[in-house]
């Protein structure tokens, strides 16, 4: 057999992970990490249990497997969106949009990095912890471009607003049909920015 195939399927390696991610990404949504078992994913999966076992030694790595493809998802996506503009009151709305269609995906994977039933256990809590720094430091390097902030009162901001923005976002996704997307980060950008705004651009960005 080739090293870069397995069975069933003799799927490419990389493709029957993927299948495997995204089986162990619904159960874990659906069910929570203690109620998803090893056997319901495989099944999800369409394989045997060994097959599984064969790409993933336990139910834990499995769980940070998808938790990492979960939160590069996230990071991207605001990452593209800060990088769509230079103009920042579009910076704020593409950051807001990204995250409320992150929570719109109906894979329903942001719970997995915002509602975890596992934040107890520490590679876990390392991992949702470095995807929200991760996102508030892209958003502090902006800032620190366009105003000359320091590093400190940048990624207080930065903190800040991802945590305004994935906080508005679920509870957005709470009350489905009643605002629509655009209109919810339509009006986000329009509280975040009567903030951020107020800080003044440094003489290099005027």
């Amino acid at each position: 057999m080739s090293l870069t195939t397995d069975r069933p399927g003799r799927l490419p390696r990389q493709e029957r992970r993927a299948q495997l991610l995204g089986a162990a990404r619904e159960a874990f949504v659906q069910q929570g990490y203690h109620a998803a078992g090893m056997d319901t994913i495989a099944e999800l999966a369409g394989v045997s249990k060994p097959v599984l076992y064969q790409h993933f030694p336990g139910k834990l790595e499995l769980y940070l497997a998808v938790l990492d493809e979960i939160s590069e998802r996230l990071i991207t996506s605001v990452r593209a969106a800060l990088a769509s503009t230079h103009e920042n009151k579009r910076r704020v709305h593409a950051t807001f949009e990204a995250y409320f269609s992150f929570v719109a995906e109906e894979s329903g994977g942001f719970r997995l990095i915002f509602e975890s039933d596992l934040t107890n256990v520490l590679e876990v809590s390392r991992r949702v912890a470095r995807t929200n720094e991760k996102c508030a430091e892209m958003i502090a390097a902006v800032i620190i471009e366009d105003t000359g902030l320091d590093k400190e009162m940048a990624m207080m901001l930065g903190a800040g607003l991802t945590g305004m923005a994935q906080t508005a976002a679920r509870r957005w996704l709470q009350s489905p049909g009643t605002i629509s997307q655009s209109e919810a980060a339509r009006a986000m950008t329009a509280l975040a920015w009567r903030g951020i705004s107020g800080f003044p651009l440094s003489p290099q960005n005027p």
